[in-house]
C-alpha cells in the first residue's frame, strides 16, 4: 500500500485515556439519525464516549477541556461497513493463505485510515478472526472495529467460489451438518451468520431450502442473526419466509414487488446493497480515470494499479460473457434499493470490499454511498443507511449516532456532504473510539 499521501497519519495521537476530555466545537453535526443536520455544534469526548452533543451554545465546554476548532467543518460519525471482508487479499491477489494475522490487522488500520470505524466480516473467516476480535474488544488492537461471522454456510461445491483454505467455509451436505456447523459459529459468539443461496449466474447449484431453514432455525436458537448472499427475488421471498434476518445483497433479477417489500416490513429484514460488487466488476476498465483516484492509488499495492490500468484487464473485462448481465443486474439493484426505501424497508451499508482485489477497502464505502445518491437516496439518508441503519443490523447499539453514551468513533471532513456526497472523501481527521487519526483529506 502506499502511504505518501498520509505521511501524518497515524494512530492514537491523542490517547483515548488523556486526563482531560476534548472539545469539538463549530461544525456542522450530522447525527446519523437522519435528522437534519446542527449547523454550529459542538461535541465533548471523554476517553472513548461522547458524553456531550448538541448546539454549540447549550454544550458547555468543561473545565481543562482540550479546545479544538472545526468552524466550517462538519462531523458525522464513522462508516459501518456491515459486509465487508478481511484476510482475503494480499498483494493484489485473492489467496487460501492471506488470512494472517499481520494482514487482517493491515486491513483493519486501512479501514480505519478511511473513514470506516467499524466493519462486518462477512463469512470466510478462520478463527483468527474471533481471536482478533476479542483481542481488540479488549483494548489491545487499534484500528476498524471487527465483527465475525465466522465461516458462514456455502453449498458443496459452489458458492462461493473463492480461493479459501477448508477452515474458512462449511459446505454440509445435510440438514444436520447444517445445525451443527452453526452450533460452532455461535458457541465463537460470532456477531452474524452468513449464508450463501446465489448460483452465481447459473454457474453453480443453489442451496436447498431445508439446509437453509435449518441453519436460520438453529441460529436463531442460539439468538444469532443470519444474512444471506441473494441474487434472485424468489430466492429472497423463500428465505424471508424461512426468517431470514438481512439481505447482504441486492436483489437483482428484476424489480421487488408487494409480497417481498410487506414479508421485509413486518419481519424487520435489514437490506444491504453493495452497488459496488457488481460496479467493480466491470467500471476500472471502462472509467480509466478512476485508477488515477489518489484515494484509490493509496489504498492498494502498486500491482493493483498497474493490473487495473493494463490491456489485458480491460480485454479481460470486455471478453466476460457476464459482464453484460453484471451491468443490468447492478441498473436493476439501483431501481430496487429506491423502492425498498420508499416503501419503509431498513436499510443499512456494505460493499463486500476485501473479498476481492478489485472490491478496495476504503474506497469502495465512498465509492457505495455515491452509487446509492445516484440510485435516488439523498446524501442524509445514505449516510443514515451507513451508521446508525448498519448499527441496527449489527445489534451495536454503542454506535452509529453522534450521542451521549456512544462511542466517540467519528469522522470530520473539510467540506458538507449533503451538498455533495462525494466530500465524505474529504476527511480531515478520524476518531475511532476516543483514539485520533490525523492526515489531509483524501
Amino acid at each position: 500500500m502506499q502511504k505518501a499521501l498520509f505521511p501524518a497519519l497515524v494512530l492514537a495521537t491523542l490517547s483515548a485515556a488523556h486526563a482531560d476530555p476534548i472539545y469539538l466545537q463549530g461544525a456542522r453535526l450530522i447525527d446519523g439519525t437522519g435528522r437534519p443536520p446542527i449547523e454550529q455544534g459542538a461535541i465533548i469526548l471523554d476517553g472513548a464516549r461522547i458524553v456531550a452533543v448538541g448546539e454549540m451554545s447549550k454544550v458547555k465546554r468543561p473545565l481543562k477541556a482540550i479546545v479544538i476548532d472545526l468552524k466550517g467543518r462538519t462531523i458525522m460519525p464513522g462508516l459501518i461497513n456491515a459486509h465487508g471482508h478481511v484476510g482475503l487479499v494480499e498483494g493484489g491477489k485473492n489467496s487460501a493463505v492471506a488470512y494472517t494475522r499481520a494482514n487482517v490487522l493491515a486491513q483493519l488500520a486501512s479501514y480505519a485510515r478511511y473513514g470506516v470505524t467499524s466493519v462486518l466480516a462477512l463469512g470466510l473467516n478462520r478463527d483468527l478472526g474471533y481471536e482478533i476480535r476479542d483481542e481488540q474488544r479488549h483494548g489491545g488492537i487499534p484500528g476498524a472495529s471487527l465483527y465475525v461471522a465466522g465461516r458462514g454456510i456455502g453449498v458443496p461445491d459452489a458458492a462461493p467460489p473463492v480461493p479459501v483454505a477448508a477452515d474458512q467455509v462449511y459446505r454440509p451436505k445435510t440438514v444436520e451438518e447444517a445445525r451443527e456447523d452453526v452450533r460452532e459459529t455461535a458457541a465463537h459468539h460470532a456477531d452474524m451468520l452468513k449464508l450463501w443461496v446465489d448460483d452465481v449466474y447459473g454457474q453453480f447449484p443453489k442451496m436447498m431450502p431445508p439446509i437453509f431453514q435449518a441453519a436460520i432455525d438453529e441460529a436463531h436458537l442460539h439468538k444469532l442473526r443470519v444474512a444471506a448472499h441473494v441474487f434472485y427475488l424468489s430466492d429472497a421471498k423463500a428465505l424471508a419466509a424461512a426468517g431470514i434476518d438481512a439481505f447482504a445483497h441486492s436483489i437483482r433479477d428484476q424489480p421487488v414487488d408487494a409480497e417481498l417489500i410487506a414479508a421485509m416490513k413486518t419481519k424487520g429484514i435489514f437490506y444491504v446493497p453493495t452497488f459496488t460488487v457488481d460496479e467493480s466488476a466491470f467500471i476500472f476498465a471502462e472509467d480509466p480515470s478512476l485508477s488515477q483516484d489518489p484515494l484509490l492509488i493509496s489504498a492498494v499495492s502498486p500491482a493493483t494499479v498497474d493490473q487495473l490500468r493494463s490491456e489485458a484487464y480491460r480485454n479481460k473485462v470486455a471478453a466476460d460473457a457476464n459482464t453484460p448481465k453484471i451491468k443490468a443486474a447492478l441498473a436493476t439493484g439501483m431501481k430496487n434499493l429506491k423502492a425498498l426505501h420508499d416503501a419503509g424497508v431498513r436499510i443499512a451499508f456494505g460493499t463486500d470490499s476485501g473479498a476481492q482485489p478489485v472490491r478496495i477497502p476504503g474506497w469502495a464505502e465512498h465509492r457505495e454511498l455515491s452509487l446509492m445518491v445516484r440510485a435516488g437516496l439523498t446524501p442524509l439518508e445514505a449516510i443514515t443507511a451507513a451508521t446508525s441503519g448498519s448499527a441496527a443490523m449489527l445489534g451495536a447499539t454503542d454506535r452509529g449516532v453522534l450521542a451521549k453514551g456512544k462511542r466517540a468513533d467519528l469522522i470530520v471532513l473539510s467540506a458538507n456532504p449533503l451538498d455533495d456526497i462525494g466530500n465524505t472523501r474529504k476527511l480531515e481527521a478520524v476518531w475511532v473510539g476516543g483514539h485520533k487519526l490525523e492526515g489531509g483529506s483524501l
